[in-house]
Protein backbone atom coordinates (compact mmCIF):
# COMPACT_ATOMS: atom_id res chain seq x y z
CA UNK A 1 0.00 0.00 0.00
CA UNK A 2 1.10 3.05 -1.10
CA UNK A 3 1.58 6.14 1.62
CA UNK A 4 -1.02 8.07 0.12
CA UNK A 5 -3.52 5.18 0.34
CA UNK A 6 -2.31 4.46 3.89
CA UNK A 7 -2.73 8.20 4.85
CA UNK A 8 -6.17 8.30 3.35
CA UNK A 9 -7.13 5.27 5.19
CA UNK A 10 -6.07 6.32 8.60
CA UNK A 11 -8.13 9.28 8.11
CA UNK A 12 -10.94 7.32 6.89
CA UNK A 13 -10.94 5.21 10.25
CA UNK A 14 -10.90 8.52 12.24
CA UNK A 15 -13.84 10.02 10.61
CA UNK A 16 -15.91 7.03 10.90
CA UNK A 17 -15.19 6.77 14.22
CA UNK A 18 -16.00 10.40 14.84
CA UNK A 19 -19.19 9.62 12.97
CA UNK A 20 -20.27 6.61 15.12
CA UNK A 21 -19.86 8.68 18.41
CA UNK A 22 -21.92 10.91 17.42
CA UNK A 23 -24.75 9.18 16.54
CA UNK A 24 -23.76 6.97 19.92
CA UNK A 25 -23.21 3.83 18.12
CA UNK A 26 -20.43 3.22 20.48
CA UNK A 27 -20.81 1.94 24.20
CA UNK A 28 -18.10 2.25 26.91
CA UNK A 29 -18.54 -0.07 29.54
CA UNK A 30 -15.71 -1.49 31.23
CA UNK A 31 -17.37 -2.29 34.72
CA UNK A 32 -20.34 -4.33 32.63
CA UNK A 33 -18.74 -6.13 30.25
CA UNK A 34 -20.18 -7.32 27.21
CA UNK A 35 -20.48 -10.53 25.83
CA UNK A 36 -20.23 -10.83 22.12
CA UNK A 37 -21.48 -13.38 19.90
CA UNK A 38 -18.31 -15.24 19.27
CA UNK A 39 -18.01 -15.75 23.43
CA UNK A 40 -15.62 -12.88 23.95
CA UNK A 41 -15.82 -10.56 26.56
CA UNK A 42 -15.27 -6.70 25.85
CA UNK A 43 -15.81 -3.35 27.71
CA UNK A 44 -16.89 -2.13 24.01
CA UNK A 45 -19.79 -2.54 21.58
CA UNK A 46 -20.55 -1.61 18.77
CA UNK A 47 -24.01 -0.84 17.14
CA UNK A 48 -23.45 -0.08 13.63
CA UNK A 49 -27.45 -0.64 12.79
CA UNK A 50 -27.92 2.48 14.47
CA UNK A 51 -26.29 4.20 11.14
CA UNK A 52 -29.81 3.70 9.20
CA UNK A 53 -31.13 5.96 11.34
CA UNK A 54 -28.73 8.98 10.81
CA UNK A 55 -29.08 10.61 7.17
CA UNK A 56 -26.18 12.20 7.14
CA UNK A 57 -23.69 10.43 9.04
CA UNK A 58 -24.99 7.34 6.68
CA UNK A 59 -23.95 9.52 3.54
CA UNK A 60 -20.89 10.18 5.23
CA UNK A 61 -19.77 6.57 5.98
CA UNK A 62 -20.93 5.38 2.54
CA UNK A 63 -18.84 8.14 0.49
CA UNK A 64 -15.82 6.70 2.79
CA UNK A 65 -16.43 3.39 2.51
CA UNK A 66 -16.40 3.50 -1.39
CA UNK A 67 -13.18 5.79 -1.76
CA UNK A 68 -12.22 2.99 0.53
CA UNK A 69 -13.13 0.24 -1.65
CA UNK A 70 -11.72 2.24 -5.15
CA UNK A 71 -8.71 2.20 -3.67
CA UNK A 72 -8.51 -1.66 -2.05
CA UNK A 73 -10.56 -3.25 -4.75
CA UNK A 74 -11.78 -1.00 -7.87
CA UNK A 75 -15.12 -1.37 -8.68
CA UNK A 76 -14.22 -2.61 -12.15
CA UNK A 77 -13.50 -6.02 -10.33
CA UNK A 78 -16.74 -6.26 -8.77
CA UNK A 79 -19.83 -7.45 -10.84
CA UNK A 80 -21.97 -7.69 -7.31
CA UNK A 81 -22.33 -6.84 -3.93
CA UNK A 82 -23.89 -9.25 -1.75
CA UNK A 83 -25.32 -8.46 1.91
CA UNK A 84 -25.07 -10.62 4.82
CA UNK A 85 -28.17 -11.13 6.71
CA UNK A 86 -29.55 -9.34 8.69
CA UNK A 87 -26.59 -6.18 9.35
CA UNK A 88 -25.11 -6.08 6.37
CA UNK A 89 -28.15 -5.67 4.03
CA UNK A 90 -28.22 -1.83 4.16
CA UNK A 91 -24.72 -1.58 3.68
CA UNK A 92 -24.67 -3.39 0.34
CA UNK A 93 -27.96 -1.95 -0.75
CA UNK A 94 -25.89 1.52 -0.39
CA UNK A 95 -22.63 0.43 -1.87
CA UNK A 96 -24.79 -1.39 -5.00
CA UNK A 97 -27.13 1.95 -5.84
CA UNK A 98 -24.11 4.33 -5.29
CA UNK A 99 -21.89 2.27 -7.90
CA UNK A 100 -24.65 0.64 -10.04
CA UNK A 101 -23.81 -2.97 -9.36
CA UNK A 102 -26.44 -5.41 -8.75
CA UNK A 103 -27.14 -6.76 -5.48
CA UNK A 104 -27.82 -9.85 -3.52
CA UNK A 105 -28.81 -10.85 -0.05
CA UNK A 106 -27.40 -14.18 1.82
CA UNK A 107 -29.09 -15.99 4.53
CA UNK A 108 -27.66 -17.65 7.02
CA UNK A 109 -29.52 -20.74 6.72
CA UNK A 110 -30.75 -22.19 3.73
CA UNK A 111 -34.95 -21.51 2.77
CA UNK A 112 -35.56 -24.33 0.88
CA UNK A 113 -33.73 -26.35 -1.58
CA UNK A 114 -31.02 -26.11 -4.06
CA UNK A 115 -27.86 -23.56 -5.12
CA UNK A 116 -29.68 -20.26 -4.25
CA UNK A 117 -31.65 -21.55 -1.17
CA UNK A 118 -29.87 -19.16 0.50
CA UNK A 119 -28.98 -16.24 -1.87
CA UNK A 120 -31.75 -13.64 -2.64
CA UNK A 121 -31.67 -11.81 -6.04
CA UNK A 122 -30.24 -12.72 -9.00
CA UNK A 123 -26.73 -14.56 -9.07
CA UNK A 124 -25.02 -15.54 -12.46
CA UNK A 125 -22.63 -18.17 -12.92
CA UNK A 126 -18.78 -16.23 -12.18
CA UNK A 127 -19.99 -13.24 -11.15
CA UNK A 128 -17.50 -11.75 -8.54
CA UNK A 129 -19.25 -10.93 -5.86
CA UNK A 130 -18.13 -8.28 -2.97
CA UNK A 131 -19.65 -9.60 0.55
CA UNK A 132 -20.69 -6.54 2.77
CA UNK A 133 -21.14 -6.87 6.68
CA UNK A 134 -21.93 -4.30 9.43
CA UNK A 135 -18.76 -5.52 11.37
CA UNK A 136 -16.32 -8.38 11.95
CA UNK A 137 -14.64 -9.79 15.43
CA UNK A 138 -12.95 -12.91 14.79
CA UNK A 139 -14.03 -13.21 11.38
CA UNK A 140 -16.46 -16.82 12.17
CA UNK A 141 -19.62 -15.60 10.83
CA UNK A 142 -18.37 -15.01 7.94
CA UNK A 143 -17.61 -18.03 6.45
CA UNK A 144 -21.51 -19.34 6.33
CA UNK A 145 -21.94 -16.27 3.61
CA UNK A 146 -18.78 -16.99 2.20
CA UNK A 147 -19.70 -20.91 1.40
CA UNK A 148 -23.29 -20.14 0.62
CA UNK A 149 -21.97 -17.31 -2.41
CA UNK A 150 -19.36 -19.58 -3.64
CA UNK A 151 -21.95 -22.84 -3.83
CA UNK A 152 -24.29 -20.39 -5.93
CA UNK A 153 -21.68 -20.12 -8.22
CA UNK A 154 -20.18 -17.00 -7.17
CA UNK A 155 -16.21 -15.78 -7.03
CA UNK A 156 -15.55 -14.14 -3.82
CA UNK A 157 -12.61 -12.91 -2.89
CA UNK A 158 -13.02 -9.93 -0.76
CA UNK A 159 -15.36 -8.81 2.54
CA UNK A 160 -16.33 -5.17 3.24
CA UNK A 161 -17.00 -4.29 6.86
CA UNK A 162 -17.76 -0.90 8.45
CA UNK A 163 -15.60 -2.00 11.59
CA UNK A 164 -13.34 -4.50 13.00
CA UNK A 165 -12.73 -5.13 16.00
CA UNK A 166 -9.04 -5.49 15.34
CA UNK A 167 -8.51 -7.41 18.76
CA UNK A 168 -9.00 -11.10 19.07
CA UNK A 169 -7.65 -13.56 17.22
CA UNK A 170 -8.90 -15.37 14.60
CA UNK A 171 -9.94 -13.07 12.00
CA UNK A 172 -6.22 -13.30 10.07
CA UNK A 173 -6.86 -16.84 10.13
CA UNK A 174 -9.80 -17.56 9.28
CA UNK A 175 -9.95 -14.80 6.28
CA UNK A 176 -6.38 -16.43 4.85
CA UNK A 177 -8.64 -19.79 4.87
CA UNK A 178 -11.25 -18.35 2.93
CA UNK A 179 -9.14 -17.17 0.47
CA UNK A 180 -10.56 -14.02 0.57
CA UNK A 181 -8.91 -10.24 2.17
CA UNK A 182 -10.96 -8.13 4.75
CA UNK A 183 -11.38 -4.57 4.06
CA UNK A 184 -12.34 -2.09 7.07
CA UNK A 185 -13.31 1.10 7.36
CA UNK A 186 -12.54 1.67 11.34
CA UNK A 187 -11.32 -0.29 14.65
CA UNK A 188 -11.03 -0.05 18.02
CA UNK A 189 -7.88 1.50 17.73
CA UNK A 190 -9.34 4.37 15.64
CA UNK A 191 -12.50 4.57 18.32
CA UNK A 192 -10.42 5.05 20.89
CA UNK A 193 -8.11 7.82 19.71
CA UNK A 194 -11.41 9.64 18.41
CA UNK A 195 -12.90 8.91 21.92
CA UNK A 196 -10.11 10.60 23.59
CA UNK A 197 -9.68 13.51 21.24
CA UNK A 198 -13.20 14.75 21.49
CA UNK A 199 -13.60 13.76 25.45
CA UNK A 200 -16.90 11.58 24.69
CA UNK A 201 -16.08 9.22 27.63
CA UNK A 202 -14.42 9.84 30.77
CA UNK A 203 -10.93 9.26 32.05
CA UNK A 204 -11.93 5.88 34.28
CA UNK A 205 -14.02 4.25 31.05
CA UNK A 206 -11.15 5.25 28.27
CA UNK A 207 -8.59 3.74 30.76
CA UNK A 208 -10.61 0.49 31.11
CA UNK A 209 -10.72 0.22 27.23
CA UNK A 210 -7.13 0.53 26.88
CA UNK A 211 -6.02 -1.59 29.35
CA UNK A 212 -8.99 -4.10 27.12
CA UNK A 213 -6.66 -3.46 24.06
CA UNK A 214 -3.70 -3.60 25.02
CA UNK A 215 -4.78 -7.55 26.11
CA UNK A 216 -7.97 -8.53 25.13
CA UNK A 217 -7.70 -12.12 25.16
CA UNK A 218 -6.16 -11.99 29.23
CA UNK A 219 -8.94 -9.42 29.53
CA UNK A 220 -11.94 -11.23 28.02
CA UNK A 221 -11.00 -14.38 30.35
CA UNK A 222 -10.94 -12.26 33.50
CA UNK A 223 -14.22 -11.21 32.96
CA UNK A 224 -15.90 -14.71 32.22
CA UNK A 225 -15.52 -14.53 28.37
CA UNK A 226 -13.29 -16.73 26.43
CA UNK A 227 -9.18 -16.87 26.67
CA UNK A 228 -6.92 -17.90 24.57
CA UNK A 229 -8.05 -20.39 22.12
Amino acid sequence: MSDSASDADAAAGLETARLLLDIKAVNFRPGEPYTLTAGWASPVYIDCRRVISFPEARRKIMRLAAEKLERGIGFDTIDAVAGGETAGIPYAAWIAEAQSKPMLYVRKKPKGFGRDAQIEGNLEEGQRVLLVEDLATDGGSKVTFVDALRGAGAEVTDIFVIFFYGAFPGAEGTMKDLGVTLHYLATWENVLKAAEEGQYFDQDAIRGVREFLNDPIGWSKAHGGRGAP
